[in-house]
């Protein structure tokens, strides 16, 4: 009798000990502090997804159609310096690699909306945020640097122009003056470094509240 109380007693502490192990994992899942957290980390990549989306669209389309005003030009226009279209091809993959990032602003909007579900099934991995996060940023700063090195090329070949104008250099050609399309690319240029801007800028925000 003693000996059947003493594994009685074991067995209903075993099951104590099981009950709260069950007990202290729903509530790690479970806990309304970190459910709250996550939610609030959510909204904030979601309205932050959102904004960096729309911007980045807009100045993009616009960046779009300054290029090709440029690129169409009408019967007997000269045509462009090597300099500048060195400058414009850069610019377009300048714009390509905005498309990117466009694309990736609206994941993490994404992923935002999925973070706020209340079933954590749904929720992505913080590993796999960060590694779209760390994607974004790479794709914002490739683009920028392609970016600057079209303005560079374009900005140098207007300034020849302007040498030219002037008489500072003495050159005749066809292309001496600076024209209004000249001047759209410089523009688009703008747009679209101050789009990838936007895209580092919201990409370094959420990556620091994710990794708080």
């Amino acid at each position: 009798m003693a000996v059947t109380g003493k594994y009685s007693w074991c067995n209903n502490f075993v099951s104590v000990a099981q009950a709260q192990i069950f007990i202290d994992m729903a509530e790690q899942f479970d806990n309304p502090s970190t459910s709250s957290k996550i939610r609030s980390i959510g909204q904030i990549f979601r309205i932050t997804g959102w904004i960096s989306f729309v911007l980045q669209l807009v100045l993009g389309v616009v960046s779009s159609l300054l290029l090709l005003v440029f690129s169409i030009r009408p019967p007997g226009t000269p045509s462009s310096s090597a300099e500048t279209g060195f400058g414009v091809f850069l610019a377009v993959c300048g714009i390509v690699a905005l498309g990117i990032s466009i694309y990736l602003a609206f994941r993490c909007k994404n992923i935002g909306r999925q973070l706020q579900s209340t079933n954590p099934s749904n929720r992505p991995r913080k590993l796999e945020t960060v590694k779209t996060l760390q994607l974004a940023l790479t794709v914002n700063l490739v683009g920028m640097l392609l970016t600057l090195l079209g303005a560079q090329a374009i900005v140098g070949s207007l300034v020849f122009k302007a040498a030219r104008q002037v008489g500072v250099v003495s050159f005749s050609s066809a292309n001496t003056f600076i024209t209004a399309q000249d001047m759209f690319v410089v523009q688009a240029n703008a747009n679209t470094i101050t789009a990838h801007f936007v895209g580092l800028a919201a990409s370094i925000w959420l990556l620091n509240r994710i990794t708080k």
